[in-house]
């Protein structure tokens, strides 16, 4: 790819093992899917699928399943020039449980995996200088040298005038506790100029009800351009200076919600990509994220993250079959 890509994505790509039946626990799974899985790498396909152009930052492991992650974003157009290979430590791995909802569970492998392991050092600089938008989530804070990496990616985007987006997708487990969890993702929380976060993850980091206003604006910072909640099914509210609203979402029979919320950013970022003035223009911001809600709402209805990842015909098929 000769143009940089608009949006750079930094952070995890792992293999998610998915059972073959939904509601049974891992030890009662009698099969495994085996599914490119990570936010920030779905997040990366999930934008090059709608017609944008991005590039995923991290690390795998130099053995298969690293080399197969690395196939997969080039065979989904997502620039590939920053993924490192570690020598010695594996690609992750997450096993996931899907119960009969198609919510999920997480058991992870990674003591420590590649993606653990990114140095600043091993940076591609001119990618994240040069890009529009730059896309994290909190996994790359949890160690270093990850973390250290994280930052200065980070410091860089934001020196050279790059929109900061940040989705923190909890996952406790990875954690050494929810303390530590709810501290590692508030200490770059002011950073951002955008912010995707789940109704699950207010009340997490706000140990109030996520459905009251005043829990979501404990988390507004004067600095955002914008703080989007989303609620599953319900759709989304969003927050900014000017205006706040919500906007609905579309009802689908959901299968596997893993990556639902990457369809959603990666719709978005999308957006945003093109048109900075969505930020100041309610009309347009509806619009984005009434498609975001499509985009997210059908990532639901097939297993695993980035193969059911929408087309921007899925989504405009669903948006007119609903109205």
């Amino acid at each position: 790819m000769s143009n940089s890509p608009s949006i750079v994505c930094f952070g995890e790509m792992l293999i998610d093992f998915v059972p073959d039946s939904a509601g049974v626990s891992l030890a009662e799974s009698k099969g495994f899917l085996k599914a490119p899985g990570g936010a920030p790498a779905n997040v990366a396909c999930a934008i090059t699928k709608l017609g944008g152009t991005s590039a995923f930052i991290g690390k795998v492991g130099k053995d298969e399943f690293g080399f197969m992650l690395v196939d997969i974003l080039k065979k989904n157009n997502v620039n590939s020039d920053g993924v490192c290979y570690d020598e010695h430590a594996r690609t992750a791995l997450a096993f996931v449980t899907l119960k009969s909802d198609g919510e999920r569970e997480f058991m992870f492998y990674r003591n420590p995996s590649a993606d653990m392991l990114l140095k600043e050092s091993e940076l591609n600089m001119p990618l994240i200088k040069s890009c529009k938008i730059f896309h994290y989530g909190s996994i790359s804070l949890i160690t270093e040298p990850c973390r250290s990496a994280h930052m200065a990616a980070m410091k860089a985007a934001k020196e050279a005038g790059v929109l900061l987006s940040y989705d923190p997708n909890v996952r406790l487990p990875l954690w050494p506790s929810a303390e530590a969890c709810r501290q590692g993702i508030k200490s770059i929380w002011n950073e951002a100029d955008f912010i995707k976060v789940s109704d699950d993850e207010v009340g997490f980091l706000t140990q109030k009800d996520a459905d009251k206003e005043e829990s979501v604006m404990s988390l507004w910072n004067d600095k955002f351009k914008l703080l989007v909640v989303t609620d599953g099914e319900k759709g989304c509210r969003y927050f900014s200076k000017k205006f706040k609203g919500k906007v609905d979402g579309f009802a689908v029979k959901a299968i596997d919600t893993t990556g639902a919320g990457d369809s959603f950013v990666g719709s978005f970022l999308c957006s945003i990509a093109k048109d900075k003035t969505i930020f100041e223009d309610e009309g347009k911001l509806k619009e984005a994220l009434k498609f975001a809600n499509a985009c997210g709402a059908i990532c639901t209805t097939q297993k695993g993250a980035i193969p059911a990842l929408p087309t921007p015909a899925d989504a405009q098929k669903l948006m007119s079959g609903s109205k």
